[in-house]
């Protein structure tokens, strides 16, 4: 419920005091994600259709891959960095809701997962109001775990970040 309330006073006051802008698809945007990990998200375009992503956060659930010792499901910190692609012209609307898919890799610490690596492959949506200058996204990453046990997981986040002028 907590998580809940602090994302709606984020997003609130995002939009408060958000001037019109187009600016979602260049620049750099801070903001924070919900789920599988819940944190910080950041986006930093380098062309009209590309962007790096990066998330730090707490996961608290856990794919729980091959691990052979003690799981305590306690938190972990988790840090992301992707590469995107990203496509708008593959939903036709008023409104701009670009696809993007993209890889990258995450490491993450704590909760019997210490010091473990993993390639992710990003598959997302995200909302780009013309109004205000946020993105809204949705994002499933299936997890490829190189260390310390190879196996398969899955992240998930939903998320908004404000892009700043």
């Amino acid at each position: 419920m907590k998580k809940h309330l602090l994302f709606g006073l984020g997003l609130g006051l995002l939009m408060f005091f958000a001037k019109p802008s187009f600016a979602q698809d260049s620049g750099f945007g801070l903001g924070i994600m919900l789920g599988e990990p819940t944190g910080l998200s950041a986006k930093y375009w380098t062309s009209q259709n590309n962007a790096f992503d990066f998330g730090l956060g707490v996961g608290i659930g856990g794919d729980r891959i091959k691990y052979e010792g003690y799981y305590d499901n306690g938190s972990r910190i988790h840090f992301h960095m992707d590469y995107l692609w990203h496509t708008f012209n593959a939903i036709s609307s008023t409104q701009r809701f670009p696809l993007y898919y993209g890889f990258g890799g995450r490491y993450n610490s704590g909760g019997g997962y210490e010091g473990s690596l993993g390639i992710r492959g990003v598959l997302g949506i995200a909302w780009l109001p013309r109004s205000t200058p946020i993105d809204v996204f949705l994002e499933v990453v299936p997890v490829f775990q190189v260390t310390p046990l190879t196996g398969l997981g899955m992240d998930a986040a939903l998320g908004v970040r404000y892009f700043f002028q």
